[in-house]
């Protein structure tokens, strides 16, 4: 890693990171960012409840948000404040509340009728060739 990399700070590992992965490897972790907001907002859009709705959407803003905040930290177009790139930056202290945030999207998405279903069927056919075997 280069000069820049000794230092451990949420902006300086979004840096070495994104050194280290060059350009088709940091648009992958943007893409990655992107599919997870798709995903949030898709449970968002599918769902009746407000909470569930009002939740998962605030959850893919805050994390958005923190991503586009620390990228334009690292490009220099915004100044330094000190936000962690969720899932990737150096510390524990933004992983846990990124975590449990993902959880509760994942818990949504487990309660869309269509995935409910798809479960279901995924249970009865491991509990048949389970039974089949025996």
């Amino acid at each position: 890693m280069g000069p820049g990399c000794r230092r451990r700070t949420p902006t300086s590992s979004s840096r070495c990171w994104a050194r280290s992965l060059g350009l088709i490897g940091t648009l992958l972790v943007i893409a990655l960012f992107l599919v997870l907001a798709y995903a949030g907002i898709r449970v968002a859009r599918e769902t009746k409840e407000p909470f569930v709705r009002y939740c998962s959407f605030g959850i893919v803003i805050w994390l958005l948000g923190q991503m586009i905040i620390n990228v334009g930290m690292v490009l220099a177009l915004l100044p330094v404040i000190g936000i962690p790139l969720p899932l990737v930056s150096y510390g524990g202290s933004s992983l846990l509340p990124t975590l449990a945030a993902l959880g509760l999207v994942i818990g949504f998405a487990r309660r869309e009728p269509a995935a409910a279903r798809a479960l279901k069927q995924r249970r009865r056919a491991r509990s048949a060739g389970l039974s089949a075997r025996g």
